[in-house]
């Protein structure tokens, strides 16, 4: 298990609407706004603090999808099996990039803790209508304890730029197969994933399905950080160094989700978890054995954080 540094932050609004606005924005604990740059001016007597952007800076911006399922391709799917969009692979593989997020109605609060659970530097440009649970989310991620913890990852992808490249890392995420991007193959990761190698040919990979299978098997489940039973929405990050963990987990598909067990490798104390619109989670069914901890989840609602000592 090898860690990557990547620090949470909180998500910026990105908001075009004039500053007799500010009223609505304050009501729902939103305290902060990115504006247009010509309407700086104006909102500096708003008592939000603000700062610009020109629409270039805007548009320079990377671009994140919004978060969800894709009812289209899941009712054209025959396996029926849920068509998640996730921006995870995004952040793991460019962890430099700022981010930008064009929201509809109903995704602002799944994207911003989205963006809080890999570290993504992302501004939201959210609909009015969803304000309210934007400013729910956004206190819930300021009331979680700062830990400044690295990612980590089971295996590493090497991104040298392959078309393929970005289909498998998405794919990765989606199966909870945690991964690093490299630049070259690196060592100290038990499995390297170079797309157009002998042992990962283009042939292979332009079936990303397929290829994230014969990935989870090289892996084997015993080796992975993490296994999650009881939904195929939910997807995870984990962060930590030797002597504690965050688990993050996120809900893709909204509302809640019962009755969620996690399988962690390696013996952690019971700790603590927490959940938006939920508050204090109780860790049910703890227990340790043959180098693994699990722990059953009885509720979520869209994000989830457990925080986790190790075992000395």
């Amino acid at each position: 298990m090898m860690l990557v540094l990547l620090l949470a932050a909180l998500p910026m609004i990105f908001w075009d609407q004039g500053p007799e606005t500010a009223v609505g924005l304050k009501q729902n604990g939103i305290e902060q706004v990115l504006v247009p740059a010509e309407r700086l001016q104006a909102w500096k007597s708003s008592g939000l603090a603000v700062r610009g952007i020109t629409a270039a800076e805007w548009s320079a911006l990377e671009e994140a999808s919004a978060p969800g399922v894709d009812r289209q391709v899941q009712v054209a799917s025959a396996t029926r099996s849920p068509y998640l969009i996730a921006n995870g692979w995004r952040f793991i593989r460019n962890r430099s990039a700022k981010y930008r997020y064009s929201l509809p109605a109903g995704k602002a609060a799944l994207a911003a803790a989205e963006a809080y659970a890999y570290g993504a530097d992302a501004t939201l440009q959210v609909e009015t209508a969803d304000l309210e649970s934007e400013g729910k989310m956004l206190a819930f991620l300021r009331s979680i304890p700062a830990a400044d913890l690295p990612g980590l990852a089971d295996i590493a992808v090497v991104d040298d730029q392959n078309p393929l490249v970005g289909e498998v890392m998405n794919l990765l995420v989606r199966r909870n197969i945690l991964f690093t991007a490299v630049p070259a193959p690196d060592s100290r990761y038990p499995i390297n994933i170079r797309i157009g190698s002998k042992e990962y040919p283009e042939e292979e990979a332009a079936n990303p399905s397929e290829f994230a299978l014969k990935i989870r098997r090289q892996l084997t489940d015993e080796r992975r950080s993490v296994r999650i039973y009881g939904s195929e929405t939910v997807l995870c990050r984990l962060t930590g160094h030797e002597t504690r963990i965050r688990l993050h987990l996120l809900n893709y598909r909204g509302g809640k989700v019962d009755g969620l067990r996690i399988r962690l490798r390696g013996a952690f104390l019971k700790g603590q978890a927490r959940g938006d619109q939920i508050g204090e989670i109780p860790l049910e069914n703890f227990a340790v054995s043959n180098g693994a901890t699990e722990f059953s989840i009885p509720a979520m609602n869209l994000y989830a954080v457990v925080d986790l000592q190790r075992e000395k």
